[in-house]
């Protein structure tokens, strides 16, 4: 791992760390803004309605994700639930277009921006591979390898099939020949 890997996972961590504990912690501060959210989510994903919970879960989802992207144990898997779990938070944590005090509507779009450009972070060590491949890059090398497999198996299955016809000719012309 670089050294700015090691530095920018736990540096990116670090919000989701604390939000999420105080989430876990302080879940009663954080429900009356996730609660239209929650309304809205909870039937079509079949997610119990209780606010509270969703809140702790959220927060869960956001300690273990940050856990491990600050650690660098799975960090794609680890960006991705953070990356989950920050797009209802910003949704329902910072409504600046509902803000009619325009210092208020001012100061949540701030959050509502900065918390934007965390997600791009996110998703940016979500697709991360550390200079590896990736499964895609993968997954199409494989598949070019069956093709170059396929085509070389046609091509010695031809040549083997010419080779007998070949010699099929020459036994049966060698034999026409002895009898002659």
């Amino acid at each position: 791992m670089t050294l700015v890997r090691r530095v920018a996972r736990p540096l990116l961590a670090s919000m989701f760390l604390v939000g999420g504990l105080d989430a876990l912690r302080h879940p009663g501060r954080l429900t009356p803004k996730a609660e239209p959210v929650v309304k809205a989510l909870a039937g079509p994903l079949g997610l119990p309605d209780d606010t509270e919970l969703l809140v702790r879960a959220n927060g869960a989802a956001m300690v273990a994700g940050g856990a491990l992207l600050a650690t660098g144990r799975f960090p794609r898997l680890a960006a991705s639930v953070l990356a989950g779990s920050l797009v209802p938070t910003t949704y329902a944590g910072h409504p600046f277009w509902q803000d009619t005090d325009p210092a208020t509507r001012a100061q949540n779009r701030i959050q509502f921006l900065k918390n934007l450009s965390i997600l791009g972070g996110v998703l940016l060590a979500a697709v991360d591979t550390e200079g590896k491949p990736g499964l895609a890059y993968r997954a199409r090398m494989a598949g070019d390898a069956a093709s170059r497999t396929r085509s070389s198996v046609a091509k010695d299955a031809r040549y083997a099939a010419r080779t007998a016809k070949r010699e099929a000719r020459l036994k049966l012309a060698t034999a026409t020949d002895a009898f002659s």
